[in-house]
Formats: structure tokens, C-alpha cells, sequence
């Protein structure tokens, strides 16, 4: 293939379910063995900081944050809603943090129980007298009173330090802290916020912070060297989460609707999808993953952290308890005859827009079957209100806390792209830019900050442009141009600048191209992820003559049905480490290995995105056979390029992060194949890949969609429920739609 590109597509957001990801199916139960206590008690302080005044920049996401881990808490890991306390905004003050730190943990929790501490907002640094840091500052968590002066002097933040205290003061070592903020500054970054307020060698805590640490000293029998000493070694005790590095931003990020901390709201959903119990560690890697992916394709550099201090287990599962292993996209918190109340805190962030109006969840029993449905009317951020659709009198045992899977996703047919316009304009070339934008079908401009973007279209100045070059960014658009930078105007789009000076309309107009090729691959996003899919099917990358697996990608319910299956992996190459998004070096020939578990054909497509909007198509590639090209019987596997497809698979220039998406189908892929053929023809190509322009492409994941949406809808067999005519359903029980992510150095 020595023309075929696998090319970083900037802005995508298609995650990859690594084969790292899969041995949780066999990890959970000898923990839920151990830690399956019932008479201990489990705490939970949850804090959330949105409100902040003067001249600390106020946050959009961190009481969706509490939102987020209080659902799950009660509805995944058993917590008794007494057991929680919330504080938010204005409660949350320096004094009530740390007396509710007190009275609620500490004085409660007894040998054996269950404390989780979640804190949610800025973060900050203070001078540390004891140095414990080469830079002699000590981190902070700034409550809701901090009077902060940009100016420096004191400020009332809760230090490191004292939570290293409060923590070592629990007489249960079962602790989990955590912490969605970070201390690098950034204030606002395009249409993020980095939770950090300005601190450094000009700030100090407060003399009361330091009598209280000594207060503590005091009970807790330590003397200062001591604590010292304990401090620099590791956290005080149980697992500390950090949403960031030391030097790293924390993202308060727009998700379609809402608001949320980019690490919580990844963390939580991922737990809500897992199968079985599995330890922190486990989960930090592939959340860690997920992170890196959100974090890069919005133009940041954000990794989670974990620390453990555990004496009784090293790696101890998550929360210090088994939870409910009924996966689950939605929850029923409020029912009132067949009207339902649903939270969704399931759904991954890149699907939400296909649980609008029209998706269809269900009631799965032990057997697996689905007995009861919920069909969703109407959606605000992750609180859904739906109707229950039954032909039986099971709706009668439908209760909150019942756990809902997705059945049916019903994408709206009139997706856009939503591009936000650069705040650095003046008015006038915000609206030449609004006006020529909204000329565009299916383009919609925004201003920043207020929701969700995928792009900013905005102008190099020549701040930006230094900027740029500090960070090592290769091939600078000239000083002046216009052209698409990634969320956080700190990366830019490849090959999207025009000429300097150009006009905003000419600029606009010269972009066309790229805006239909992000809006297809905006569209492919509303299948992905699919683990949710009951399909039997594993897909790899490998590298070529050998058992190296890149990466392999799994529907995760669709495997974990079936007994007998192994999901470990001998042949996992040593140079991928886990939690990194795998790097292939340019040059490298590879294969993907697709295999059917099913007892019928399933369909197959495989499909990757570059970074000028070319489609690369892979499979199928015989491009005058008849539909049964793409046809992979029953039990059965390919390898792809094989033996008799006269075509090799190389990785090639230029570098970053590739994405090949996998989809797998039940029913017939019969439009879209007819579309891959006509492609095929027009480029005078009879066998292996070809590519797609941007028209093209947009028109094929159109055919794609509309083939899944036929399959759907002949296979609804519950009465009332219906799709309306500007949705296309997706059924999760017969398709398996996954992407592999890999980088190419």
C-alpha cells in the first residue's frame, strides 16, 4: 500500500478498547470474594466547586462531577444514600470541607468501612516551609472562600498537607481520594477551563491552616519530623487518584449538553460499562488511556495519576468494594405510573446525541434476555425522561435503581458540525465568520464556552504562532491566516490554513471540503463505542509475519457471554505499555485479524481515517464481487490483507495518532457496499483499498447509517415502539461498531 497514508485525524474522539482492557472479565470474583463484607459501612464526601468569585475563575462542570460519582456510587457500588454527604458552592468553605471531613468520615468510619473523598474544582500551590517539592511548593484544593489576590499574599486553601493528615486520621485504611483539579495555571484555554487558579512563591496558606496541622499532630501523636518523613514516602493511606500530572491542566470540558471534569466523567462511565470487579490499577490504565485520547484530540496533555499505600492488598479493586457487575448505560431514579425518570450516566460522551428522542433501553434477566423497555422521550445532560413499553405486567416490578442497557441508539439525521468561533475576534470578523459559516449545510458556528465544539476557526497571530513553536508544532501556517485549531487553540488542524490575510469568506469557503469530512467522521462517532454490542467478534491490528498484536478491540458483552473464550494475551509485544495509546514506527507492515465467534455470517467493514479527510477503505476490497465479499461466515476469521489480496498495509508519514474503525453487522451492508463499489469504480480500482473524497466519504457513512436503520426496524418485534422518520435506529444487538487507536512515529 505505498501510497496509503494512516495519518493522525486531529479532533476525532474514537477511543479503543486495547486488549489490555479485556482480562477484566476474569479478574473480578475472587476480589468480590474478599471484600464482600456486609456489615461494614461506606462514606462518601463528595465536594463540587462551580461558583467561584472575584478573581477566581468560575467552573462549569464540578457539581455534575458530584452528580456523577453519587449515582454511581449508590446505584454500582451499594452506598446508602444517608452515607453521603455533598457540598457545593457556597457550602463549600474552607471550615465546613474540613469539619464535614471530620463528622462525616473520620468520626463515622470504623476498622473494615468504606471512605471515598471526592474533590471537584481548582487547585492551586502554596510555599512549603518543609521543601517536600524541588520548587518548595506544597499543592492545594481552593475552597469557595480562598480570597485569592493575583497579586499573591494569603490565601485560605486546604494544603496537601492537612489532607495527608485527615487521611492518616481514619481508623479504616479502605480510603479513596479523588482529586479532579490540577496546579499548573491556564485559566481558559479555547473552550476549555483548566481547574487551577494561579499560585506560586508568592502565595502562603493561612496561619490558621498551620495550626490546625498542628492540632492534628497533637491527637495523632506525631511529631513534625515524623509526619515529615510519612508524607515524603507515600500518600497516608488507601489510593489517591490525581486527574493530572504536577504539571499538567485538568479539563473542565464541554460534554454536547453539559459540563463535567474530563477525568470523572471518563472514570464514571467507565465504571457504569464494566463487567466484573477488577482492581484499581486495572482500571486506572485503561481510564488513563481514554484520558490521554479525550485530552490530545482536544489539543491538552492530560494523564491520571494513581497512588497506593495499602498494607492488606498492593492493589487493591476499586473503592475497596465489589460492586453490582450488571453493566449498565441508565438507571430508573424516579418512576410515576409509565413515565421514568432516568440517569445515563452510562453513555459514553461521543454517543450522546444518539439517546435523544427514540432510543430504546432495556431490562436484561439473568438469562439474558430482554423482558421490559424504556423508550426515551426527552434528554437534559444525563437526566432522561422516557416511558415504559411493556406487553406484560413486568413494568409492574420496575423500581428505581433498576439498571437499564441500551438497546436501540437513534441518531437525529440532521447531525451537525459545530464550530466555534474564535473570542480573541472582534465583532466585525465574528460575523463575517457567523455569516459564512451558517451558509454551510450543516455547519453551525458557536461562540466558546457555552457548549460543546469540535473545532475553533479562528486566526494565527503571532502570539499563537510563538506559542506554537514553543510546543514544537510542525509546519506553522503564516502569521495572519485563518483555519481550524483543536478545543484548545493550543494545536492546530493540519493543512486547514489558507494564505496570510486572506479574507474570512475565502478562508470559510476554501474549508468546505474539510467540514464534510469532519461532519461524516462526527456522524461514525455516534456508533462509537460499541462495546455495549451483544455481537461475538474480535478484531486486531498485528504486525504483519508475526504474533504481535498492536492492539485488539472486543464488543465486551458480546465476549463475556460466551463460556470457553480466552481473553488473555501471550503475544502482547513488550514495547506497549499499558495505559499508552500503542506506536507503530513508520514503515511497519501490518494486518487486521477479524474474527466471527457468532453461530451465523456477520457482515464486515474496515474503514480508516486520515488527516485530510481521506477514507481509507481496507474491507471489503474485491470491488467486483457480488455483497458476499464482505461476508465472514459463521466460527469463522481473516486475515486482512491475506495471501491471495495482492496488496500489502504499511504505515506511513505523516506521524500521529490513526484511527481504523471496525464494523461488524449483522444485518446486510448493502448500500453502503454498493457505495464502496461505485467509489471503487470511479478510481478505475478492481482490488484492494481505495479512498474517498470528502463528498464521498460523507455520502458513505450516510449509506452506512441507513443500512444499520433498516436492519433495526425490521427487527423491532415490541409493540409501540417506533422510530420516527428523522432518526436512524441502531439495534446494539446487531452491530458492533469498534475502533482501534494507534500512533505512528
Amino acid at each position: 500500500m505505498k501510497r496509503r497514508h494512516f495519518l493522525q485525524f486531529a479532533g476525532s474522539t474514537l477511543a479503543t478498547l486495547s486488549l489490555s482492557q479485556m482480562d477484566i472479565i476474569q479478574q473480578g470474583d475472587k476480589y468480590a470474594k474478599v471484600l464482600a463484607q456486609n456489615t461494614r459501612r461506606k462514606f462518601a464526601l463528595l465536594i463540587g466547586i462551580n461558583k467561584y468569585g472575584g478573581e477566581i475563575n468560575p467552573l462549569r462542570g464540578c457539581v455534575n462531577d458530584v452528580l456523577l460519582q453519587k449515582q454511581l456510587l449508590i446505584h454500582r457500588f451499594g452506598f446508602n444514600p444517608n452515607d453521603i454527604k455533598i457540598l457545593t458552592d457556597e457550602q463549600a468553605t474552607r471550615q465546613s470541607i474540613l469539619t464535614a471531613f471530620e463528622d462525616h468520615l473520620i468520626k463515622q468510619a470504623k476498622p473494615g468501612d468504606v471512605v471515598v473523598f471526592h474533590f471537584s474544582g481548582h487547585g492551586s500551590q502554596v510555599v512549603d516551609p518543609d521543601k517536600d517539592n524541588p520548587d518548595g511548593l506544597n499543592s492545594t484544593l481552593v475552597p469557595i472562600d480562598s480570597r485569592y489576590n493575583s497579586d499573591g499574599g494569603v490565601v485560605q486553601d486546604i494544603m496537601g498537607h492537612t489532607l495527608f493528615l485527615l487521611m492518616y486520621a481514619l481508623k479504616t485504611d479502605n480510603v479513596t481520594v479523588v482529586l479532579d483539579s490540577c496546579h499548573s495555571g491556564g485559566a481558559k484555554r479555547g473552550n476549555l477551563v483548566v481547574r487551577s487558579r494561579d499560585g506560586g512563591q508568592n502565595f502562603q496558606a493561612t496561619p490558621q491552616e498551620f495550626e490546625y496541622q498542628k492540632e492534628w499532630l497533637k491527637r495523632l501523636n506525631l511529631s513534625p519530623q515524623e509526619f515529615i518523613k510519612l508524607r515524603r514516602q507515600n500518600v497516608a493511606k488507601g489510593v489517591v487518584i490525581a486527574s493530572a500530572k504536577r504539571n499538567q491542566y485538568a479539563a473542565d470540558a464541554p460534554f454536547n449538553d453539559f459540563h463535567a471534569g474530563a477525568f470523572t466523567y471518563l472514570f464514571t462511565q467507565y465504571l457504569w460499562q464494566q463487567t466484573a470487579n477488577q482492581p484499581i490499577a486495572r482500571t486506572l490504565v485503561d481510564v488513563n488511556r481514554s484520558t490521554k485520547i479525550f485530552s490530545r484530540n482536544n489539543g491538552i496533555i492530560q494523564d491520571p495519576e494513581l497512588e497506593i499505600n495499602s498494607k492488606q492488598n498492593p492493589n487493591p479493586s476499586i473503592f475497596f468494594t465489589p460492586f453490582n457487575t450488571s453493566y449498565a448505560e441508565a438507571v430508573v431514579t424516579q418512576i410515576k405510573g409509565d413515565q421514568v425518570e432516568l440517569w445515563l450516566g452510562g453513555i459514553d460522551a461521543r454517543s450522546l446525541e444518539g439517546f435523544e428522542k427514540d432510543a430504546v433501553f432495556s431490562v436484561v434477566n439473568a438469562s439474558g434476555k430482554e423482558t421490559q423497555f424504556v423508550k426515551l422521550e426527552s434528554r437534559q445532560g444525563l437526566v432522561g425522561q422516557g416511558k415504559i413499553i411493556s406487553n406484560t405486567r413486568a413494568n409492574r416490578d420496575l423500581k428505581p435503581g433498576t439498571l437499564l442497557q441500551e438497546s436501540i441508539r437513534g441518531i437525529p439525521s440532521d447531525l451537525t458540525l459545530k464550530i466555534g468561533l474564535d473570542d480573541a475576534f472582534d465583532s466585525n470578523t465574528t460575523s463575517l465568520a457567523q455569516q459564512a459559516l451558517q451558509t454551510i449545510k450543516r455547519v453551525t458556528p458557536l461562540p466558546l464556552g457555552q457548549q460543546e465544539v469540535q473545532y475553533i476557526f479562528g486566526r494565527m497571530t503571532q502570539a499563537r504562532y510563538q506559542q506554537l513553536q514553543k510546543s514544537q508544532v510542525a509546519n506553522l501556517p503564516p502569521v495572519g491566516s485563518y483555519g481550524l485549531f483543536l478545543p484548545s487553540l493550543d494545536k492546530i488542524v493540519p493543512s486547514s490554513f489558507g494564505k496570510a490575510n486572506e479574507t474570512v469568506t475565502t478562508a470559510v469557503e476554501n474549508l468546505k471540503p474539510k467540514f464534510k469530512s469532519f461532519l461524516a467522521t462526527r456522524i461514525v462517532k455516534q456508533m462509537l463505542p460499541n462495546s455495549t454490542s451483544q455481537l461475538k467478534v474480535k478484531a486486531s491490528i498485528n504486525i504483519a509475519g508475526s504474533k504481535n498484536i498492536v492492539s485488539e478491540t472486543v464488543p465486551t458483552r458480546g465476549i463475556s457471554k460466551q463460556i470457553g473464550i480466552s481473553t488473555n494475551n501471550p503475544n502482547k509485544p513488550v514495547t506497549i505499555k499499558d495505559g499508552e495509546i500503542p506506536k507503530i514506527p513508520v514503515g511497519t507492515q501490518i494486518v487486521f485479524d477479524i474474527q466471527n465467534q457468532e453461530s451465523t455470517p456477520i457482515y464486515v467493514a474496515i474503514l480508516v481515517i486520515d488527516a485530510t479527510g481521506e477514507m481509507t477503505i481496507i474491507f471489503p476490497n474485491n470491488w467486483t464481487a457480488s455483497e458476499d465479499m464482505a461476508l465472514l461466515a459463521a466460527k469463522d476469521k481473516r486475515i486482512i490483507p491475506g495471501d491471495d489480496d495482492n496488496f500489502k498495509l504499511t504505515t506511513g508519514e505523516p506521524f500521529g495518532i490513526t484511527e481504523a474503525l471496525i464494523v461488524a453487522s449483522a444485518s446486510p451492508l448493502r448500500t453502503s457496499l454498493k457505495a464502496l463499489q461505485g467509489i471503487a469504480r470511479r478510481r478505475n480500482i478492481t482490488r484492494g483499498p481505495s479512498t474517498a473524497n470528502d463528498d464521498e466519504f460523507l455520502d458513505l457513512t450516510d449509506k452506512l447509517l441507513e443500512d444499520l436503520d433498516a436492519g433495526t426496524r425490521r427487527g423491532i418485534n415490541v409493540e409501540r415502539i417506533q422510530l420516527a422518520t428523522g432518526v436512524r435506529g441502531v439495534d446494539a444487538n446487531k452491530l458492533a461498531a469498534m475502533a482501534i487507536t494507534f500512533e505512528v512515529v
